[in-house]
């Protein structure tokens, strides 16, 4: 991964988290995508979405939304690794031993920067098996609408797997509130 640097008093700083598209983001000539970690992207419309979501819930049924959640499961598990060595590499220092808030936001800083959304996390209910997340534009919800149901099933698999690797023991996630309903 090639991170970028800055010069500053003629000290040479690196910049770890990239927010402008421009650098976030390689367009390459044969028409391929990838973001500054090597990952493949997709542009896709919200008609994309919703088609999608539709013909899973045609397809599936009331089985649509545990293989979204399961696909969303596996995506942030797979995620998580990938970032916890891309974090040793890049900080030098494992993720159970940095800043919590800040490991966390550097974590989500590439979904933001992929149009996944914006969020906040709340644990201070985790002595009750608790945490909050709230997800502000998620990509799925704004898409699909109001339709009188949650819909946000991918994230909630995401966020699952994620805390469940930091917590060290499997963890769920349901969705209680979303912009769809």
């Amino acid at each position: 991964m090639d991170l970028f640097t800055a010069t500053i008093d003629r000290e040479t700083h690196t910049l770890h988290n990239i927010y402008r598209r421009d650098r976030f983001f390689d367009r390459r000539a044969d028409g391929e995508l990838r973001n500054r970690l090597g990952q493949r992207m997709m542009l896709v419309s919200e008609d994309f979405i919703v088609g999608y979501q539709v013909a899973l819930e045609e397809e599936l049924g009331d089985a649509a939304s545990d293989i979204m959640y399961r696909c969303g499961f596996e995506w942030g598990r797979q995620d998580i690794r990938a970032f916890a060595k891309r974090y040793v590499d890049e900080f030098g220092t494992k993720i159970n031993q940095a800043n919590f808030g800040s490991m966390l936001e550097t974590w989500w800083w590439p979904f933001q920067a992929s149009g996944w959304g914006a969020w906040r996390y709340d644990l201070s209910h985790r002595k009750e098996g608790l945490i909050y997340v709230d997800l502000f534009d998620s990509a799925v919800a704004k898409s699909v609408g109001n339709i009188g149901k949650v819909a946000c099933h991918y994230y909630a698999g995401l966020f699952a797997a994620v805390f469940s690797y930091l917590a060290k023991r499997e963890l769920s996630a349901i969705e209680i509130q979303c912009y769809s309903m």
